[in-house]
């Protein structure tokens, strides 16, 4: 069997890492639309986070399969359409992620000094489609709308001490354009309370711990809470004693003294509109509906009170989650949910077509998420193997067919050695300034790089 599929990410490599295990004549095509693999191991995990990363020698084992291939450079749903990969290939998996962002849906977000976190942590990871952000660090306070992971992330890299970031792959500009920041207080709000935040205790421990800047947690806010989570379970348990005992401890003098920066959360607080400057050209501060909870636990909703108030910030982050597009007419896609509709990963209504990651179930969870995810699509696709659901006796040309196309289209891809080379030289820079790697941003200095 011919297998294809689409994004080369986490999910994408773990789909074809299990196919290539679990059948021994699998022959299985990566496609991926920028020249450079790995998605958001690259593109999204912190760069103080480098052990996450580790994953892509496992990656890196699976390229180099002689059963597998890579293909950069082509963006499928334009340079090739589903259909056409649904003509050359007995079976097509879709794992392209979310490469977009929800948005807030209140007046005042376009102004300047607004900034989705997932374009902001494009920036400082070298996304190429971000490269060119220049977020505005000029003011002293910063407010991160979200309490999940990424937004622990943005507020970590914000206010992390420059020698920390040095020794990591942050890019050379964002490492520049940090080193001039006065952000030094960061307010992290969300709409619900403290036994809703979706950010994990590692991350919250790391955020606690950084070094020069001192947390800011309101014991009012953590009332009767201990009781609360008794019966919880252990990982709600542990991380909401976490914030308990870091609002009630008072931090030593020398800490005190040692802190130059500082952040909050701030719980219970909707945004209403993102309020302008006099001359109405950026961000002077959020407006707030003040809420209270119905209902408990992760399904307890945020409604307003009716009061509201002003937090004074000149640059707003909005981390409020991740959204999938969808990539090509052909392919059925719920706009609501933001995934294509899917049973175990066969898409609805379309036999011979498949999904697995963020696009399968919606942007949530850790790398073990989505590995677990797309090792259950890549069974549905051996089970459909095995029953003969997928046809194997029709022959398919696979990439031959595929080629041809983007030839016709002027599309040359990049194969894996060619990546290796684009890493190679990030890691020779890297080294040069004592970090290990320097990512190249721009998509046409890699090309020029390996001769393309």
């Amino acid at each position: 069997p011919r297998l294809c599929v689409v994004g080369g990410g986490p999910a994408g490599f773990y789909t074809a890492q299990h196919l290539l295990k679990h059948h021994d004549r699998a022959q299985v095509d990566i496609y991926e639309k920028l020249p450079v693999p790995f998605g958001l191991v690259r593109f999204g995990v912190a760069p103080d986070h480098p052990e996450v990363k580790n994953v892509i020698n496992t990656f890196t084992q699976t390229a180099r399969s002689d059963r597998c291939s890579y293909y950069g450079n082509v963006t499928v749903g334009k340079d090739v359409t589903v259909g056409e990969l649904q003509q050359a290939y007995h079976a097509v998996v879709l794992s392209y992620g979310a490469e977009d962002n929800r948005v807030l849906g209140i007046p005042g977000e376009n102004l300047a000094g607004v900034y989705s976190a997932r374009a902001f942590v494009g920036w400082y990871n070298g996304l190429p489609e971000n490269q060119h952000l220049k977020p505005d660090l000029s003011c002293e306070t910063a407010l991160v709308l979200g309490h999940g992971n990424v937004a622990l992330d943005v507020a970590r890299i914000l206010l992390s001490p420059l020698d920390l970031l040095r020794k990591t792959d942050i890019t050379a500009s964002s490492l520049a354009a940090l080193a001039c920041s006065k952000v030094k207080r960061v307010w992290l709000v969300g709409r619900r309370g403290p036994l809703q935040v979706a950010f994990t205790i590692k991350e919250l421990r790391e955020m606690i711990n950084l070094p020069g800047a001192r947390p800011v947690l309101d014991p009012a806010d953590f009332t009767g809470l201990r009781n609360a989570v008794k019966d919880a379970p252990r990982p709600r348990k542990r991380l909401t004693e976490l914030m308990i005992k870091t609002a009630l401890e008072k931090p030593g003098e020398k800490a005190v003294e040692a802190a130059t920066r500082e952040w909050a959360l701030r719980f219970q607080r909707s945004p209403q509109e993102v309020l302008p400057t006099a001359d109405g050209t950026r961000t002077r501060g959020v407006r707030m509906a003040l809420t209270h909870l119905e209902g408990s636990g992760d399904s307890a909703q945020a409604v307003p009170t009716g009061e509201v108030e002003e937090l004074e910030c000149g640059l707003v982050l909005s981390s409020i989650g991740y959204r999938s597009l969808p990539l090509d007419p052909a392919v059925p896609f719920d706009p609501q949910r933001g995934v294509i509709p899917n049973s175990s990963g066969r898409v609805q209504g379309a036999p011979g077509l498949y999904c697995s990651g963020w696009v399968k179930r919606g942007p949530t969870g850790v790398i073990i998420t989505t590995m677990n995810d797309s090792f259950d699509t890549a069974q549905s696709v051996l089970e459909d193997l095995q029953a003969g659901v997928l046809d194997v006796s029709a022959s398919r040309e696979g990439f031959g067919a595929v080629e041809s196309i983007l030839r016709s289209r002027g599309v040359r891809p990049v194969s894996f050695s060619d990546w290796e080379k684009i890493d190679a030289a990030e890691v020779a820079r890297g080294k040069a300034a004592g970090k290990p790697r320097e990512k190249i941003v721009d998509p046409k200095e890699m090309l020029q790089l390996i001769g393309h």
